[in-house]
């Protein structure tokens, strides 16, 4: 007889099922839950890699063996399309980005006494872990935790909260600080100091009217299907190029013959470079202006085939008569989905939709609405560039039969 207190998968946030529907913190399939309430690992309860799991909030699943972790992955994904009726069919195998690749992350600071603790909050609070190691951040962005404590201890503030935006560019990372106030000369020198001993690419400072650079020897890039293109602070880029190369690579492979891509929901044109070339062109179109701007500048001083349009797809999504000139459409909505657009997208007859998803939720949702015009569910790439995290993505493919 199966032991009732066998666990059977990981739920989505997390936590591990018994086969009798009891959910358990921190364990993983084959772990089993103990009459007396102990936990007894099975073959796919691994050693977490970090000295700061659990209590950190930036993973959740450091528990999981490597291929626990991808069910994990496959399984949320296949999860959401049943929940909504749909049949995922057979899964691409699950992709993970591997340790020490996350390009970008938000960091908090806050001062404690005479020190500061700097780091990501614990899960379901307000409380900083103060980081002393992080496998997952690319080593350029773990490598300034250290500098960055300094620096703000060095202040001798008393009060001090500060959020800060990491990201690695094409010359390095850029800092982003939000809350962090600018008093005297000395204060701006040590900020400028810490900058170009630390190798940072562009320092912004939001004191609440916005980002304003004050450290940017050369115009910060990121490369984008083989195209620089510039990177306004606060763009959203994939969490990994790993993560982002597998995304591209799905939609590359579903739409490498068509003449004509809508990217929707474009960013800075992650995918609107890497499909534009011979033979195929490609709109564009993203509601934030830097964003749109930045692709269009690239667009223009690098003869690629793209056209940025500057539109915004919840109040005005493309309707039938502009998607049916389209061969394909692929789009990358925010968390929230497209549920404008993706009705509007049900009623053409565009014969290729690629649609990538970082919420498995809202996507199974808006699959359900092209399902129901008429499309058919191709293809499913599962991927989990946010390593650890319950955070999962996808691409998959809809076909007009």
């Amino acid at each position: 007889m199966t032991n009732p207190g066998l666990i059977i998968r990981v739920a989505a946030k997390g936590e591990g099922q018994t086969l009798d529907g009891r959910y358990v913190a921190l364990a993983a399939p084959g772990d089993v839950l103990e009459a007396d309430g102990t936990l007894t690992p099975g073959p796919d309860h691994a050693a977490p890699s970090c000295r700061h799991f659990p209590a950190c909030g930036g993973c959740q699943l450091q528990h999981l063996s490597e291929a626990a972790l991808a069910a994990y992955v496959s399984g949320r994904v296949e999860g959401a399309a049943r929940g909504q009726g749909l049949d995922p069919g057979e899964l691409a195998p699950a992709h993970l980005s591997p340790p020490a690749t996350r390009r970008r992350a938000t960091l908090h600071a806050q001062a404690i006494g005479k020190r500061i603790v700097l780091g990501f909050r614990e899960a379901g609070s307000h409380k900083i872990v103060d980081l002393k190691e992080c496998p997952v951040l690319a080593p350029a962005l773990a490598a300034l935790v250290g500098p960055l404590r300094h620096l703000l201890e060095a202040r001798g503030e008393r009060s001090l909260a500060v959020d800060i935006a990491l990201t690695l560019a094409d010359q390095g990372p850029t800092v982003d600080f939000a809350g962090l106030k600018m008093e005297g000369l000395a204060q701006t020198e040590a900020l400028l100091d810490f900058a170009r001993d630390n190798g940072v690419a562009r320092l912004t400072l939001d004191q609440g009217d916005g980002p304003e650079t004050v450290w940017e020897p050369d115009p910060v890039t990121v490369t984008l299907g083989g195209v620089p293109v510039g990177l306004p602070p606060g763009a959203f880029l994939q969490a990994t190029r790993d993560g982002e190369e597998a995304l591209v690579a799905a939609a590359r492979g579903w739409l490498a013959d068509a003449p004509t891509v809508a990217d929707l929901f474009s960013g800075l044109g992650t995918f609107a470079f890497a499909l534009a070339g011979p033979g195929t062109k490609v709109l564009a179109v993203e509601a934030a202006r830097d964003a749109h701007m930045a692709c269009q500048a690239a667009a223009r001083a690098h003869g690629r085939p793209v056209h940025a349009l500057h539109r915004d797809l919840f109040r005005n999504p493309l309707q039938k008569a502009e998607l049916d000139r389209f061969a394909a459409v692929l789009l990358d909505p925010p968390r929230a989905g497209a549920r404008e657009q993706v009705a509007a997208l049900a009623t053409s007859i565009v014969p290729r939709v690629v649609y990538v998803s970082c919420n498995p939720a809202s996507w199974a949702k808006d699959a359900a609405t092209l399902i129901e015009g008429g499309y058919r569910l191709a293809g499913l790439v599962p991927v989990g560039q946010f390593r650890w995290s319950t955070h999962v993505e996808l691409a998959s493919l809809f076909v007009r039969p």
